[in-house]
């Protein structure tokens, strides 16, 4: 992913039947004017994931006013595996429209201020807000992952208390000892405790 001040590589997404607007055109001056590489203006249409799969933009920049909900369908599709900075510029300033580009993974919403001159600096902060989402989104995940590993371990350490009749800094000792012995992580002993207990009744 490239950052801001960067060359970047932008997909232009239009209504469909609407490649050759004026607005798209505009666009795409203004783009390649500022040193980025525009890799075409494609409908956003049932075409478009694989149009995107194939292209791999860093940014997408869609233009779109009479089917707005089509084109963030498509767009979620396209997305769904590999997230990237969107942004949209429309005419259509209906709020429930605006939450469903944004729950779509849309970074940057504008409503009728299509300017060429903006275009550069709208996209620098669609970015920064990916990147700052990213990095949150990262964050949650990693925070889900050690409440998971930590639910894991404490059933383990419950089972070998159980079952061996040991005490909790005990049941911990095992499974790092066992973690240590199999070149495992922590977690992963735990699993395995758990595994033996479940064959075992």
């Amino acid at each position: 992913m490239a950052v801001t001040g960067t060359t970047l590589s932008v997909l232009i997404v239009t209504d469909p039947y609407a490649e050759t607007s004026d607005d798209a055109i505009a666009i795409s001056g203004a783009l390649a004017d500022a040193g980025h590489l525009v890799l075409g203006v494609r409908a956003g249409d049932a075409s478009l994931p694989e149009a995107m799969a194939r292209l791999k933009p860093d940014v997408v920049v869609v233009r779109s006013d009479s089917a707005v909900r089509d084109v963030l369908e498509h767009i979620v599709m396209a997305t769904r595996d590999a997230r990237r900075p969107i942004v949209m510029f429309t005419d259509d300033p209906d709020r429930p429209t605006m939450r469903s580009a944004i729950g779509a993974g849309v970074s940057a919403y504008v409503v009728r201020g299509l300017k060429p001159e903006r275009v550069q600096a709208v996209i620098d902060v669609a970015v920064e807000r990916f990147a700052g989402e990213q990095a949150l989104r990262g964050e949650l995940d990693a925070a889900r992952s050690e409440l998971a590993d930590r639910k894991t371990i404490d059933r383990a350490k419950r089972v070998l208390m159980t079952k061996k009749n040991l005490t909790e800094p005990e049941a911990h000792r095992f499974l790092q000892d066992l973690a240590m012995k199999k070149s495992l992580k922590l977690r992963d002993a735990a699993e395995r405790v758990i595994d033996v207990e479940s064959l075992l009744g």
